[in-house]
């Protein structure tokens, strides 16, 4: 899942970046209002970790704004560069009177953390808040047979564990989020690769070649010319 961290300390913004890589997050880092705000209309993000006290102003501007954007019609995101006012925000802030929690969570905010933080506590805000986006109740994903487990980062097959590289974890990950939807090779690649990562052409074709031989060829199916998806089960 690809997250975007809003962060004028260098040393914090570092910090998250390698923590939540390190758990097989795709992260980008901004240290203002501008910055975030650019990022936000030039890509799609899972979820935003978002400083209030910035180098350029205020980060409620970003909560705000985000907030505030037109929902996407068909073709008009794109056209617009409009950033998806949907996208969950985890505000991450040295502002701990209740009177500001209370206030950036009645601005929009999914979740409110105060610094200092512990780093297991904020990807299982991170994981809940990802959950709530996509109307799951459930800490895990179920297709068939297959269970994915984004906590413990593990992959059961018929109750037998599948041992997964992280990146192939990731690709099932996106696979099975996406519930049945197509993606195309961009938006999967989009969803795992940060910008400053350099992605071989062929690189998710080859993920998803790994996966079929441990899952089974026909668990992800390929539309061609479109992408993967993984054939929703029949009531």
């Amino acid at each position: 899942m690809r997250i975007l961290v809003v962060e004028d300390d260098a040393g914090i913004a570092s910090g998250l970046r390698t923590n939540l890589q390190q758990r097989g997050y795709a992260v980008d880092v901004c240290d203002g209002v501008a910055g975030a705000w650019a990022a936000l209309r030039a890509e799609r993000f899972d979820a935003v970790l978002l400083d209030l006290g910035l180098k350029d102003g205020d980060g409620s501007e970003v909560l705000r704004r985000l907030r505030a954007s037109p929902a996407a019609t068909a073709g008009a995101q794109a056209a617009l560069a409009l950033p998806d006012p949907a996208t969950p925000v985890l505000i991450l802030t040295a502002r701990d009177h209740v009177t500001e929690r209370i206030a950036g969570l009645d601005q929009g905010a999914d979740d409110y953390l105060v610094k200092p933080f512990n780093v297991d506590e904020l990807e299982a805000r991170l994981r809940a808040m990802l959950r709530r986006a996509t109307g799951r109740a459930s800490p895990t994903l179920r297709h068939a047979d297959i269970e994915l487990d984004p906590g413990a980062r593990t992959v059961h097959q018929a109750g037998q564990a599948v041992e997964m590289s992280p990146r192939e974890f990731s690709v099932l990950w996106v696979l099975m989020d996406a519930r049945g939807r197509v993606l195309s090779r961009q938006q999967i690649e989009e969803r795992l690769y940060s910008w400053d990562v350099a992605i071989e052409s062929n690189a998710i074709e080859v993920y998803i070649h790994h996966l079929r031989r441990k899952l089974g060829s026909t668990c992800i199916q390929t539309m061609r010319g479109v992408g993967y998806f993984m054939p929703q089960e029949k009531p």
